[in-house]
Protein backbone atom coordinates (compact mmCIF):
# COMPACT_ATOMS: atom_id res chain seq x y z
CA UNK A 1 0.00 0.00 0.00
CA UNK A 2 2.94 2.58 1.16
CA UNK A 3 5.18 3.32 -1.92
CA UNK A 4 8.03 6.16 -2.53
CA UNK A 5 5.24 8.52 -3.85
CA UNK A 6 3.87 8.68 -0.42
CA UNK A 7 6.76 9.21 1.53
CA UNK A 8 7.62 12.66 2.23
CA UNK A 9 11.10 13.81 1.22
CA UNK A 10 13.90 15.94 2.74
CA UNK A 11 15.99 16.18 -1.02
CA UNK A 12 14.40 20.28 -0.99
CA UNK A 13 14.04 21.06 2.99
CA UNK A 14 15.04 24.17 3.98
CA UNK A 15 17.14 24.17 6.98
CA UNK A 16 15.12 24.72 9.92
CA UNK A 17 11.93 24.50 8.52
CA UNK A 18 9.88 21.02 9.20
CA UNK A 19 9.36 18.19 6.84
CA UNK A 20 5.50 18.07 5.63
CA UNK A 21 3.78 14.88 5.87
CA UNK A 22 0.12 14.85 4.16
CA UNK A 23 -0.10 10.62 4.36
CA UNK A 24 -2.95 8.86 6.15
CA UNK A 25 -1.87 5.84 8.40
CA UNK A 26 -3.07 3.14 9.82
CA UNK A 27 -1.96 -0.18 11.45
CA UNK A 28 0.89 -2.51 10.82
CA UNK A 29 0.21 -4.95 8.18
CA UNK A 30 3.34 -7.73 7.40
CA UNK A 31 5.06 -5.67 9.83
CA UNK A 32 5.15 -2.33 7.71
CA UNK A 33 2.74 0.30 8.93
CA UNK A 34 0.32 1.52 6.46
CA UNK A 35 0.37 4.79 4.48
CA UNK A 36 -1.57 6.25 1.87
CA UNK A 37 -1.88 9.68 0.31
CA UNK A 38 -5.84 9.41 -0.86
CA UNK A 39 -8.76 10.06 0.49
CA UNK A 40 -12.87 10.46 -0.38
CA UNK A 41 -14.57 14.41 -0.52
CA UNK A 42 -17.89 13.64 0.35
CA UNK A 43 -20.15 16.68 -0.03
CA UNK A 44 -23.77 17.57 1.04
CA UNK A 45 -25.74 20.22 -0.61
CA UNK A 46 -29.60 20.56 1.23
CA UNK A 47 -31.43 22.40 -1.29
CA UNK A 48 -35.06 23.61 -1.36
CA UNK A 49 -37.40 23.52 -4.17
CA UNK A 50 -39.92 27.10 -3.96
CA UNK A 51 -43.34 27.00 -3.83
CA UNK A 52 -45.18 25.60 -7.11
CA UNK A 53 -42.05 22.86 -7.29
CA UNK A 54 -43.06 19.29 -6.48
CA UNK A 55 -39.82 18.96 -4.22
CA UNK A 56 -40.58 14.28 -4.58
CA UNK A 57 -41.18 14.66 -8.44
CA UNK A 58 -37.39 17.29 -8.29
CA UNK A 59 -35.87 14.52 -6.15
CA UNK A 60 -36.96 11.77 -8.46
CA UNK A 61 -35.54 13.77 -11.52
CA UNK A 62 -32.22 14.32 -9.35
CA UNK A 63 -32.19 10.60 -8.88
CA UNK A 64 -32.44 10.03 -12.73
CA UNK A 65 -29.75 12.53 -13.59
CA UNK A 66 -27.60 10.50 -11.11
CA UNK A 67 -28.46 7.30 -13.23
CA UNK A 68 -27.76 8.96 -16.77
CA UNK A 69 -25.07 10.27 -15.68
CA UNK A 70 -23.27 7.71 -13.70
CA UNK A 71 -22.98 10.32 -11.00
CA UNK A 72 -22.72 8.18 -7.83
CA UNK A 73 -25.11 9.32 -5.18
CA UNK A 74 -27.80 9.70 -2.33
CA UNK A 75 -31.06 11.70 -2.58
CA UNK A 76 -33.22 12.39 0.69
CA UNK A 77 -36.14 14.05 1.26
CA UNK A 78 -35.68 16.36 4.18
CA UNK A 79 -37.82 15.30 7.20
CA UNK A 80 -37.50 18.94 8.49
CA UNK A 81 -38.99 20.65 5.54
CA UNK A 82 -41.58 19.55 3.15
CA UNK A 83 -39.84 20.79 0.45
CA UNK A 84 -36.23 20.06 1.30
CA UNK A 85 -33.72 17.78 -0.20
CA UNK A 86 -30.57 16.29 0.17
CA UNK A 87 -27.98 15.32 -2.42
CA UNK A 88 -24.86 13.51 -0.90
CA UNK A 89 -21.91 13.17 -3.23
CA UNK A 90 -18.58 11.85 -3.07
CA UNK A 91 -14.97 11.09 -4.99
CA UNK A 92 -11.77 11.15 -4.53
CA UNK A 93 -10.65 14.03 -6.54
CA UNK A 94 -12.56 17.07 -5.21
CA UNK A 95 -12.64 18.55 -8.68
CA UNK A 96 -15.76 16.23 -9.42
CA UNK A 97 -17.87 18.23 -7.10
CA UNK A 98 -17.32 21.05 -9.93
CA UNK A 99 -17.53 18.71 -13.10
CA UNK A 100 -19.42 16.62 -12.10
CA UNK A 101 -22.28 17.45 -9.40
CA UNK A 102 -22.27 21.18 -10.88
CA UNK A 103 -23.61 20.36 -14.37
CA UNK A 104 -26.53 18.44 -12.71
CA UNK A 105 -28.55 21.51 -11.71
CA UNK A 106 -28.02 23.12 -14.91
CA UNK A 107 -31.22 21.18 -16.00
CA UNK A 108 -34.04 22.77 -16.63
CA UNK A 109 -36.60 20.87 -13.97
CA UNK A 110 -34.03 21.71 -11.66
CA UNK A 111 -32.66 25.46 -11.68
CA UNK A 112 -35.08 26.56 -9.66
CA UNK A 113 -34.02 24.76 -6.50
CA UNK A 114 -32.45 26.55 -4.03
CA UNK A 115 -29.38 26.27 -1.81
CA UNK A 116 -29.87 26.24 1.59
CA UNK A 117 -27.72 28.45 3.65
CA UNK A 118 -25.57 26.85 5.94
CA UNK A 119 -26.50 23.64 5.49
CA UNK A 120 -23.49 22.77 2.78
CA UNK A 121 -21.48 19.96 4.27
CA UNK A 122 -17.35 18.91 2.80
CA UNK A 123 -14.72 16.33 4.27
CA UNK A 124 -12.34 14.17 3.55
CA UNK A 125 -11.88 10.86 5.20
CA UNK A 126 -9.15 10.52 7.80
CA UNK A 127 -7.00 7.59 9.81
CA UNK A 128 -6.91 7.27 13.57
CA UNK A 129 -3.63 5.32 12.64
CA UNK A 130 -4.62 2.33 14.12
CA UNK A 131 -6.78 0.93 11.05
CA UNK A 132 -6.16 -2.27 10.06
CA UNK A 133 -7.22 -1.92 6.61
CA UNK A 134 -6.14 1.29 5.81
CA UNK A 135 -7.86 1.48 1.62
CA UNK A 136 -11.05 0.04 3.24
CA UNK A 137 -11.29 3.01 5.63
CA UNK A 138 -10.27 5.92 4.04
CA UNK A 139 -12.07 4.43 0.56
CA UNK A 140 -14.52 2.00 0.73
CA UNK A 141 -16.28 2.11 4.14
CA UNK A 142 -17.65 5.63 3.69
CA UNK A 143 -19.25 4.50 0.33
CA UNK A 144 -20.35 1.20 1.83
CA UNK A 145 -22.53 2.56 4.58
CA UNK A 146 -24.15 5.76 2.81
CA UNK A 147 -24.96 2.92 0.19
CA UNK A 148 -26.72 0.47 2.43
CA UNK A 149 -30.41 -0.24 1.29
CA UNK A 150 -31.25 -1.72 5.24
CA UNK A 151 -30.19 2.12 6.36
CA UNK A 152 -32.74 4.77 5.07
CA UNK A 153 -32.28 7.38 7.71
CA UNK A 154 -29.12 9.52 7.59
CA UNK A 155 -28.09 12.33 10.21
CA UNK A 156 -25.49 14.94 9.27
CA UNK A 157 -24.10 17.79 11.17
CA UNK A 158 -20.79 19.78 11.53
CA UNK A 159 -19.09 19.88 14.59
CA UNK A 160 -16.15 22.22 16.00
CA UNK A 161 -13.96 21.45 19.33
CA UNK A 162 -12.79 24.18 21.79
CA UNK A 163 -8.70 24.97 21.15
CA UNK A 164 -8.34 23.67 24.56
CA UNK A 165 -8.77 19.94 23.38
CA UNK A 166 -6.13 20.24 21.16
CA UNK A 167 -3.67 21.56 23.93
CA UNK A 168 -4.53 18.28 26.07
CA UNK A 169 -1.47 15.91 26.56
CA UNK A 170 -1.87 12.97 24.00
CA UNK A 171 -2.67 10.46 26.17
CA UNK A 172 -5.46 12.25 27.84
CA UNK A 173 -6.78 13.05 24.06
CA UNK A 174 -6.19 9.46 23.50
CA UNK A 175 -8.82 7.96 26.17
CA UNK A 176 -11.61 10.58 25.77
CA UNK A 177 -11.57 9.76 22.19
CA UNK A 178 -11.80 5.76 23.40
CA UNK A 179 -14.83 6.53 25.46
CA UNK A 180 -16.36 8.15 22.71
CA UNK A 181 -15.59 5.24 19.97
CA UNK A 182 -16.46 2.64 22.43
CA UNK A 183 -19.97 4.35 22.22
CA UNK A 184 -20.71 3.85 18.36
CA UNK A 185 -18.57 0.79 18.39
CA UNK A 186 -21.44 -0.58 20.88
CA UNK A 187 -24.19 1.10 18.94
CA UNK A 188 -22.69 -0.68 15.56
CA UNK A 189 -22.75 -3.72 16.92
CA UNK A 190 -26.01 -4.09 17.74
CA UNK A 191 -26.98 -3.01 14.18
CA UNK A 192 -28.59 0.67 15.51
CA UNK A 193 -25.96 2.56 13.55
CA UNK A 194 -23.03 3.50 12.09
CA UNK A 195 -21.10 6.45 10.74
CA UNK A 196 -18.99 8.07 8.67
CA UNK A 197 -16.49 10.53 9.56
CA UNK A 198 -15.09 13.52 7.74
CA UNK A 199 -12.41 16.05 8.21
CA UNK A 200 -13.33 19.35 6.96
CA UNK A 201 -10.63 21.85 8.34
CA UNK A 202 -10.19 24.93 6.28
CA UNK A 203 -12.98 23.06 4.06
CA UNK A 204 -16.24 25.05 5.76
CA UNK A 205 -17.61 27.89 5.76
CA UNK A 206 -17.81 28.58 9.42
CA UNK A 207 -14.85 26.96 10.23
CA UNK A 208 -16.03 23.46 11.76
CA UNK A 209 -13.38 20.75 11.80
CA UNK A 210 -15.81 17.37 11.36
CA UNK A 211 -18.41 16.31 9.52
CA UNK A 212 -20.47 13.58 10.80
CA UNK A 213 -23.17 10.90 9.04
CA UNK A 214 -24.66 8.77 11.41
CA UNK A 215 -26.74 6.31 9.24
CA UNK A 216 -29.17 3.90 10.36
CA UNK A 217 -32.66 1.66 10.25
CA UNK A 218 -34.62 3.77 12.53
CA UNK A 219 -34.45 7.19 13.62
CA UNK A 220 -35.19 6.91 17.03
CA UNK A 221 -31.83 5.17 17.40
CA UNK A 222 -29.70 7.89 15.83
CA UNK A 223 -31.70 10.34 18.00
CA UNK A 224 -30.85 8.05 21.17
CA UNK A 225 -26.73 7.92 20.31
CA UNK A 226 -26.58 11.41 19.77
CA UNK A 227 -28.08 11.71 23.50
CA UNK A 228 -25.88 9.03 24.58
CA UNK A 229 -22.95 10.64 23.51
CA UNK A 230 -23.78 14.20 24.68
CA UNK A 231 -22.74 12.54 28.35
CA UNK A 232 -19.09 11.72 27.23
CA UNK A 233 -16.31 13.92 28.31
CA UNK A 234 -15.43 15.22 24.50
CA UNK A 235 -19.06 16.24 24.08
CA UNK A 236 -19.76 17.66 26.91
CA UNK A 237 -16.27 19.66 27.93
CA UNK A 238 -14.62 20.28 24.66
CA UNK A 239 -17.60 20.35 21.68
CA UNK A 240 -17.72 24.03 21.07
CA UNK A 241 -20.24 23.71 18.77
CA UNK A 242 -22.51 20.91 16.51
CA UNK A 243 -25.44 21.53 13.76
CA UNK A 244 -26.92 22.09 11.74
CA UNK A 245 -28.33 19.25 11.71
CA UNK A 246 -30.11 17.57 8.16
CA UNK A 247 -32.28 14.75 9.01
CA UNK A 248 -32.60 12.75 6.01
CA UNK A 249 -34.77 9.80 4.60
CA UNK A 250 -33.60 8.09 0.95
CA UNK A 251 -35.58 8.73 -2.02
CA UNK A 252 -32.70 6.99 -3.98
CA UNK A 253 -29.01 5.80 -4.60
CA UNK A 254 -26.75 5.18 -7.62
CA UNK A 255 -23.92 3.50 -6.77
CA UNK A 256 -22.15 4.10 -9.88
Amino acid sequence: MSNEHDKPSDSSKQPGLPVIDVNEYGGKRDGVRQSMNRRLFMQLLVLDAPPGLDADAAGAELVNLLRERNVPGVVYADISSPQGLGLLTWNDDPAFFIRDVRPLFREETLQDLELRHGFSMLGRTYSIGYEPDLEHWLLRRPIENVQDEGFPWHVWYPLRRTGAFAKLPSEEQNAILREHAQIGLAYGQQGLATDVRLACHGLDANDNEFVIGLIGRELHSLSHLVQTMRKTRQTSEYIQQMGPFFVGHVLGRHRG
